[in-house]
């Protein structure tokens, strides 16, 4: 009986993170990551079922890395909400913007017609970060720093407005210099400002808190 490891489990993702960005998704076979990784294809279906999954597994991998932790610094920013939101969107995008995360989005939207990797991605990827930040901002409405709304379209339109200046533009490949850190944090500074015009408890927030 083979005994599944961690560590056994981290080289194959890196092994597969590498081939998926040289070959892309559909040229990328199990064949090729068991071979890099030193194994059979029976050792890399014993930790992942599919290559969906092992795809998947790979793009969220990274994303949880870079971050989880965000949601984690919110409890250890300042009570300023409008600073706290610019932190976790300046981080956040920054990653985004990445080669490497601008590569897999580019696979996960390619594939998505043909495949669950479309949900998966979904559920895994931006809904839980939907969902991360719906809880957050209920707990600024709680504080009374929000109106009452559906905290999950609310965190919807903040991520959007967050996203709006430099993905699609990435993403696309239009020719654009990569942002430096202070046009990231100037964008994050007026998609802050929109979204709380528009959900901000405007007595408060005039005053920045």
């Amino acid at each position: 009986m083979r005994v599944r490891t961690e560590a056994k489990r981290a080289e194959i993702l890196d092994t597969a993170a590498s081939v998926f960005l040289e070959q892309g998704f559909e040229r990328a076979s199990m064949s090729e990551i068991a071979g890099r990784v030193g194994g059979s294809k029976g050792t890399l279906y014993g930790y992942f079922k599919s290559k969906e999954e092992l795809f998947i597994a790979v793009v969220m991998a990274e994303s949880d890395k870079q971050l989880a932790p965000l949601f984690d610094e919110l409890d250890r920013q300042p009570a300023n909400l409008r600073d706290a939101l610019i932190f976790i969107g300046e981080r956040a995008i920054a990653y985004l913007l990445t080669p490497d995360a601008i590569a897999a989005l580019r696979m996960v939207v390619s594939e998505a017609h043909r495949s669950d990797i479309g949900q998966r991605y979904f559920e895994r990827g931006r809904h839980r970060g939907i969902q991360a930040m719906a809880a957050y901002l209920e707990a600024a409405r709680k504080a009374g720093r929000l109106q009452p709304c559906n905290f999950e379209i609310a965190a919807g339109h903040l991520i959007s407005l967050m996203e709006s200046e430099w993905l699609p533009s990435v993403l696309f490949g239009l020719a654009r210099p990569a942002p430096s850190r202070r046009e990231i944090r100037e964008s994050m500074q007026r998609a802050v400002d929109v979204f709380l015009a528009a959900y901000g408890a405007h007595d408060k927030a005039r005053r920045g808190n």
